[in-house]
């Protein structure tokens, strides 16, 4: 028996429960949850806005814990050590992207807060090879965004062939895109931040940006006409598109992150002239976060986090949900 904060149905808030945990798998790994990241994701699933959502829930995808247990055939964590378990907490292992190594585009991956519980409990299960071991040096409490928020930054670089050279830009500086300048900044790049917050720019500095440009005023974008190899787009809102792209290099790339709800009016002509492109990504495979992971410990990355107590799991949410985070939250284990 374990305790665990569920939705019992649609507009409710969060109260405690109990669940009976099944025998563990042969492939199954138990994580002690020690931390657990809130992100976007778990407020859209709790108000089922994707229309996925079953109750009871119990959300939480970015975990850092300890081994509980694990089957007989698990053979790369062992009980007691650091791990982290993101989105996704199986994977097919069959299929091509399977295959290739993109663990995180396999058609039949299962989401860690879809069709089961996930993190905002004592202990969540999940198939041996979607756990990722923290590499030595990473703060626990750290480690929970860097599993979904983290890696949804970090991803585009390394499948992109991003180089140290490369001038990249992110728009937004939130919860995804403050790990954004970070990543870009250590990966050696020229980065410049887009943002709409003058409250936002000497923080834009101080977390790797060389440059900020308010993206409120069209002279501004103007004036980075051919600039840019690559932006990340951070935010789900619509701007003007076209704006952007006028600010990329021949052959650049506005690549999405942020799940901008609205379609992209897009001229055809401002993409045909320079051969630029448009791209979107989710998550990063077990390698990659891996990758992710090691790099963050070796350039001191960070998200910044507030911390609340999982008793107080529905003033975090209301803490999110207003806007006031900066920039992630992080639930810490207090059961009794």
């Amino acid at each position: 028996m374990i305790h665990a904060y569920q939705i019992a149905k649609h507009g409710e808030a969060f109260t405690e429960t109990n669940l009976e945990m099944e025998a563990l798998g042969a492939h199954d790994v138990d994580i002690e949850v020690a931390y657990c990241g809130v992100c976007h994701s778990d407020v859209s699933m709790k108000n089922n806005e994707w229309g996925i959502t079953q109750y009871p829930f119990i959300g939480g995808h970015e975990v850092a814990g300890t081994v509980k247990a694990v089957g007989e055939q698990v053979k790369h964590v062992k009980v007691g050590q650091h791990v982290g378990l993101g989105w996704h907490s199986d994977y097919c292992q069959q299929c091509e992207p399977c295959h290739s190594g993109d663990h995180n585009l396999c058609g039949a991956a299962q989401g860690t807060i879809i069709g089961r519980h996930g993190g905002f409990a004592q202990v969540v299960r999940a198939a041996a090879s979607a756990v990722v071991a923290l590499p030595s040096g990473m703060d626990l409490s750290l480690a929970g965004p860097l599993f979904c928020g983290g890696i949804t930054v970090f991803n585009p670089l390394v499948q992109f062939d991003i180089k140290p050279t490369d001038k990249v830009a992110v728009i937004g500086i939130g919860g995804l895109g403050h790990m954004a300048l970070q990543f870009c900044r250590a990966w050696g790049c020229h980065v410049t931040a887009f943002t709409s917050s003058e409250a936002k720019a000497q923080e834009a500095y101080t977390l790797g940006a060389h440059d900020v440009i308010n993206s409120t005023l069209p002279a501004e974008l103007a004036k980075a006409t051919n600039t840019f190899d690559l932006i990340i787009s951070t935010v789900n809102v619509e701007l003007d598109w076209n704006a952007y792209l006028a600010t990329l290099k021949p052959k650049g790339r506005l690549h999405f992150v942020g799940a901008t709800l609205e379609p992209l009016n897009v001229g055809v002509f401002n993409l045909l002239g320079g051969q630029k492109s448009i791209s979107s990504s989710p998550v990063g495979s077990p390698a990659t976060i891996k990758q992710m992971l090691e790099f963050a410990v070796q350039h001191d990355i960070k998200p910044q986090i507030d911390v609340f107590p999982f008793s107080q799991i529905n003033q975090a949410f209301a803490h999110m949900e207003k806007g006031d985070a900066r920039y992630r939250v992080v639930l810490e284990a207090d059961w009794k």
